[in-house]
């Protein structure tokens, strides 16, 4: 009786290890899906009670540094609104990777006033029945752009990876004080541009000439000049 063993041929096929560095970006993959799984299910019904956040108002009081006294007529405001596109890229780097570009929509309002501080006795001039009277102002001028946060907001936002990266550790992440300079900047140009000085002395004079007008004046004439 003949028994024939058959033997398997070692394998020549081996397993191929994962390199190391391939293994350190599957982890950071993992925990980027980990993360983001994370943020969808806090939103889910049920929930957002659990990994909800709440607000707490620990500001101390506000506190009085200083009184101005104010001598000027605020004789006109204007409204403006403007859209800022703000882009920064990197050299030789996509912007899915490096770059941010945000578009912001601005609302503010910028005033015209006079100034009545600087007048002095040479700029009224008042009859001797004080029936006239002479008034010469200086020129209306544009007060700072002011923004309106109730009406300003930012529409979309884009950043690349890096810069994702990189908002996980700073102390402010979304802040939104380089476009809202820029809005500011723009809607006072705009202003410069609008008539918005010339409507403040028209307002001017016509409440100078009321006024005056109401105490007993019958003839009233105001001129703007340096």
């Amino acid at each position: 009786m003949t028994t024939s063993i058959k033997q398997t041929p070692p394998s020549t096929s081996t397993k191929r290890r994962m390199p190391g560095w391939a293994k350190v970006v599957t982890a950071f993959l993992l925990v980027l899906v980990v993360l983001f799984a994370g943020l969808r299910l806090a939103v889910l019904p049920g929930l957002r009670d659990l990994f909800g956040t709440e607000t707490h108002d620990r500001s101390g009081p506000a506190l009085l540094t200083s009184i101005q006294d104010m001598s000027r007529y605020d004789a006109a405001t204007g409204n403006f609104q403007v859209v800022v596109d703000l882009e920064k890229d990197a050299k030789y780097l996509p912007d899915a990777i490096r770059g941010t570009r945000t578009l912001y929509v601005g609302a503010g309002t910028v005033d015209a006033y006079v100034d009545l501080g600087t007048l002095g006795e040479k700029d009224v001039t008042v009859n001797s029945d004080r029936t006239s009277a002479t008034l010469r102002l200086p020129h209306a001028v544009l007060g700072k752009p002011a923004l309106d946060p109730d009406h300003s907001y930012a529409v979309s936002k884009q950043r690349g990876l890096l810069d994702r990266i990189g908002d996980i550790f700073s102390g402010n992440p979304n802040s939104e004080q380089a476009v809202q300079k820029l809005a500011a900047k723009h809607i006072g140009e705009a202003a410069k541009d609008s008539r918005l000085t010339s409507r403040a002395e028209a307002n001017t004079t016509g409440m100078l000439k009321g006024l005056l007008h109401s105490l007993g004046f019958e003839e009233v004439t105001v001129s703007y000049g340096a």
